[in-house]
């Protein structure tokens, strides 16, 4: 859903900085300073800064020369309370704010990965983790083999979807439409009219709060939700897309007055 890399700095005072590792850039030998700035939003927080260069090293692939953000606002509270620092991003550069460089484009400009390609694994056990794979697809991972889906414009990860069905019949997406790949976002995201139509096939109902709870009792006899994409059929059960907590269950489906599709963590 974003392109740019960036990390709270010591030049932060806002309140989602007090919670989150700061970068000095006064401790680094190999950071380099410029008079670029960056200004990004997203669906929830925002984020103003200054751009510089350093190393950056994840999981043991060392990107030098790597162009990132240096957070100087973070405005709201949402970014106080995640319990990550800064974000990753890894759309196309074309969406890049001020034009830096991705992460992942400067590995592969740099021969640090073997393939061109990196690859999710997102786990449902919290304690366990997920796992970002970054030049290669890990066979321990996953079964069966892997279909591959053209990239239709190269600025978020967006493809085209074929329909969505609920028992044999199309209730969202006729004729198809197009949407995103996007692991920042927790929930399936579609223009509202085509989310209602799905929530009332599986039984969900909206409450006084706006959301669409489910019966918790019910979770084992609700219908899969079937999304087609480049004719393959991928069956989401209930398990996947219904959120079981305390307060009682609600389903993982949310409208949008966008036409994009958004295919999120759920």
């Amino acid at each position: 859903g974003s392109a740019n890399l960036w990390v709270p700095s010591v030049y932060c005072n806002s309140y989602a900085c007090s919670n989150h590792n700061k970068f000095n850039p006064s401790q680094s030998s190999t950071y380099r300073s410029t008079s670029q700035t960056v200004s990004i939003q997203y669906g929830t927080g925002a984020m103003t800064g200054i751009l510089g260069y350093d190393t950056v090293t994840v999981g043991g692939i060392v990107d030098n020369n790597q162009i990132f953000g240096l957070s100087e606002t973070e405005p709201g509270s949402f970014l106080y309370y995640v319990v990550f620092d800064g974000i990753l991003g890894l759309a196309y550069p074309s969406i890049s704010s001020s034009g830096a460089t991705p992460v992942f484009d400067n590995m592969m400009n740099q021969g640090l990965v073997s393939q061109d390609l990196f690859s999710f694994y997102l786990s449902r056990d919290g304690q366990a983790g997920s796992v970002v794979t970054f030049g290669g697809i890990d066979p321990s991972y996953y079964t069966g083999q892997i279909n591959w889906v053209p990239v239709t414009s190269q600025t978020y990860w967006e493809i085209t979807m074929d329909q969505v069905t609920v028992n044999g019949q199309t209730v969202a997406c006729s004729g198809g439409c197009r949407g995103i790949i996007d692991t920042g976002t927790s929930l399936v995201v579609g223009p509202t009219n085509d989310i209602n139509n799905i929530q009332a096939w599986v039984g969900a109902t909206t409450n006084q709060n706006g959301q669409s709870t489910v019966n918790c009792n019910s979770i084992g006899s609700m219908p899969e939700v079937v999304f087609t994409i480049n004719g393959i059929n991928f069956p989401l059960p209930s398990s996947a897309y219904v959120s079981q907590r305390s307060s009682g269950c609600s389903t993982g489906f949310s409208g949008s007055s966008d036409q994009l599709w958004i295919l999120g963590d759920v």
